[in-house]
């Protein structure tokens, strides 16, 4: 599909509205790491989308004013935030050409602590595109919801890449792959619920927040740097080639086969890190303890608790309700709570 198929019919019957949306989190399970313009991802990824992690935000839209952006996170203004949003209309105004006719008031809070290792890019601007879809309701005419859904994904990818993942529920993909049907660098899509075995359909991820501060490097510097990376190509080819066993796991319900495959896609995001010029360690110490002690418990109760990591040093628990989540708890409770740099955990769970 190309961009031009997003445009629709205009009517500029323009007034002042109000709209509201919420948009939860997501954490890829193969990573998305390196884009070209546009926020074209450099290979196709997968993730679970949250259920409680969530952004909830509200639009002031004043007409016939001049355009200008303000922005409160949880009632601070934020100016920075308000240059960027600014700058992300303008970029988007070929899609939604009414875009820049008035002002705006756009007020946004998280239920998930800042700098917890939880995207907060992606929740924000997917609740953002999806109120922009409201407007746009108004302003262009009223579209299907299918395709409303999929424009708010397209938006919200212009925004931050990740972002477009989370306007789906479940288990969603990004980026142009063989192996899921409609799937495209443009937009997200769900993956068929059809093709997941159930003991993936109900899953917890617990954050441990190892490093509660600002990560070292940001998000757009860390893609940046896979353009000089000399293992990026080969690890762009991995993370398609992936996509075939993950296909065939989450069908047949291959829990061990799953753990083996997300963690190593975790690993694999932290080791291109280590590898770029400059590189950079975005674990901390307590990362590497809490990773150790996982594979202990694991080698030890053979329970299905593991990991992934966005790239920082804080660890997403993943372990599913399989009737062994009480003993999990407990261990993660007893062992690994500890690590976090104020027994810190955010509880979440992906259930579809």
């Amino acid at each position: 599909m190309t961009t031009q198929e997003f445009l629709g019919k205009q009517n500029f019957t323009i007034n002042t509205q109000t709209v509201s949306e919420s948009c939860p989190s997501n954490i890829a399970l193969i990573k998305y790491w390196g884009k070209y313009e546009q926020q074209i991802p450099a290979n196709p990824s997968i993730s679970y989308t949250l259920n409680h992690c969530k952004t909830n935000t509200t639009i002031e839209f004043f007409a016939n004013e001049p355009f200008s952006v303000q922005t409160f996170l949880s009632g601070n203004e934020e100016q920075k935030f308000a240059e960027k949003i600014e700058k992300y209309f303008q970029n988007i105004e070929q899609y939604l050409p009414w875009i820049l006719k008035g002002k705006y008031i756009i007020k946004t809070e998280n239920t998930f602590p800042h700098s917890s290792g939880i995207a907060s890019s992606a929740s924000g601007f997917g609740a953002i595109a999806k109120c922009l879809m409201k407007l746009d309701d108004h302003f262009s005419g009223k579209i299907s919801e299918e395709d409303a859904l999929r424009k708010a994904s397209f938006l919200a990818r212009l925004g931050s890449g990740s972002a477009c993942r989370s306007l789906y529920n479940g288990l969603v993909v990004w980026g142009d792959s063989d192996e899921v049907s409609g799937s495209s660098d443009l937009f997200a899509v769900q993956y068929p619920n059809t093709e997941v075995h159930e003991v993936f359909r109900d899953f917890n991820d617990w954050v441990l927040l190892i490093h509660e501060g600002q990560k070292s490097v940001s998000s757009t510097v860390g893609h940046g740097l896979m353009k000089t990376n000399p293992y990026a190509e080969r690890r762009f080819q991995e993370a398609r080639e992936n996509f075939i066993p993950m296909k065939s796991i989450l069908k047949s319900g291959d829990l061990e086969s799953f753990i083996k495959l997300v963690e190593h896609e975790a690993l694999t995001l932290h080791a291109m890190m280590m590898m770029s010029d400059p590189a950079f360690i975005l674990m901390k110490t307590g990362t590497l303890e809490v990773i150790n002690k996982i594979w202990d418990f694991r080698r030890e109760t053979q329970l299905p608790l593991f990991f992934t990591l966005d790239a920082g040093a804080n660890v997403h628990l993943l372990f599913p309700n399989n009737g062994t989540e009480e003993q999990v708890k407990g261990f993660i409770e007893t062992e690994l709570l500890q690590h976090t740099q104020k027994n810190g955990v955010v509880k979440d769970i992906m259930k579809f």
